[in-house]
């Protein structure tokens, strides 16, 4: 019998959650086992859990769960340098030559656990099965017009929270945009038709921002982009990768550009293949904007957890999209899972 163990974030200002207590409530009905620990910051309360079937468990418990547990989180597991014996659902970020990921990669080499990297759980055809990129462009975008209106008063942008719903961050931002007496800002998007490059798309045309969309016709021929130093704002939707093209370049930080904020919603900065040369490092909600050039100003936004913003919308909605995969969770030798597990175990041998 499979036994799922829903860890509680460990990281600050991560409030979102893979699953549902719908979610339990059908797992367990398939006969899972499912426990989910405490946490103070999950956006959906442990008591609607306990309420779905689930056993709840004390919050950081999960080294000591069974064996055979397997472990779902989202984002990064306290760095202690423990090796790790279970498997893991996670997002890992240790395919990239990330040097965190090496270091996870090798924790689970020591343990003899095994990583399940939600980024790559895909169908046959190589898609992704579930994804948080749409509110993560959203909000992503947001912050982007947030360090524009800071740059207006010439300012660098403050700290930045989570909002109880789309709707009361839609109306704060218009208000920061509306106070400024400045026409809005144009925005160039990159990756416009995926899911990242369409939670930015609809949050710019909410806030009235003309938008350039590009996609793999307008990128095919790898670049250099002087159009994307034309426009005030640069969304990057578009994962590193190998062969991704470079969007901005390490020189582009010279005065002859109009370009002053960059949202990198991919986030891969330490990666070799960062689409943009500019920055080394994330930033953080205390600190969103990080400054590379002075005149005029060039920040970049590189939040690496932005739809817990909205952490409500976010889960509900990649809750619904990886239900399906974790009902598969028994036959872990095919499919997906098989896929992952196999990607994991290639990996590991690097380390």
């Amino acid at each position: 019998m499979t036994h799922l163990w829903v860890r509680a974030e460990s990281r600050p200002n991560e409030d979102r959650v893979g699953i549902t207590p719908d979610g339990v409530s059908r797992l367990i009905g398939q006969g899972m086992t499912v426990t989910v620990e405490e946490s103070p910051r999950r956006v959906i309360p442990t008591e609607a859990y306990a309420k779905a079937g689930a056993a709840i468990a004390p919050e950081g418990s999960w080294p000591t769960a069974p064996d055979d547990a397997i472990i779902f989180g989202l984002k990064e597991l306290p760095e202690d340098g423990t090796p790790l014996r279970h498997r893991h659902i996670m997002f890992g970020h240790a395919y990239k030559g990330q040097p965190a990921g090496q270091t996870l990669l090798r924790r689970f080499k020591e343990g003899g656990g095994t990583l399940y990297d939600l980024e790559y759980l895909t169908d046959d055809a190589g898609r992704r099965l579930a994804a948080f990129g749409y509110w993560a462009g959203y909000a992503g975008a947001a912050v982007s017009l947030d360090c524009w209106v800071a740059q207006q008063s010439g300012g660098i942008c403050g700290p930045v929270g989570a909002y109880p719903d789309k709707h009361h961050l839609l109306d704060a931002l218009r208000a920061h945009l509306d106070a400024t007496g400045r026409p809005r800002p144009r925005a160039i998007v990159i990756g416009a038709k995926g899911r990242v490059g369409s939670g930015a798309c609809d949050l710019l045309a909410q806030m009235g921002v003309s938008v350039t969309k590009w996609d793999i016709a307008e990128t095919a021929h790898g670049g250099p982009f002087p159009e994307v130093l034309m426009h005030d704002i640069f969304i990057n939707a578009i994962l590193a990768q190998p062969g991704a093209p470079v969007f901005v370049p390490a020189d582009a930080t010279g005065p002859n550009r109009a370009l002053t904020v960059i949202g990198d919603v991919a986030c891969d900065p330490t990666s070799d293949f960062s689409p943009i040369k500019v920055y080394d490092r994330t930033t953080s909600w205390d600190q969103p904007a990080l400054r590379v050039a002075e005149v005029p100003p060039l920040d970049v936004v590189a939040i690496d957890n932005l739809p817990s913003m909205l952490p409500r919308e976010s889960s509900e909605d990649y809750a619904a999209q990886l239900l399906p995969v974790l009902e598969g969770l028994d036959t872990r030798d095919t499919g997906p899972w098989a896929r992952a597990g196999g990607l994991y175990h290639d990996h590991s041998k690097e380390v």
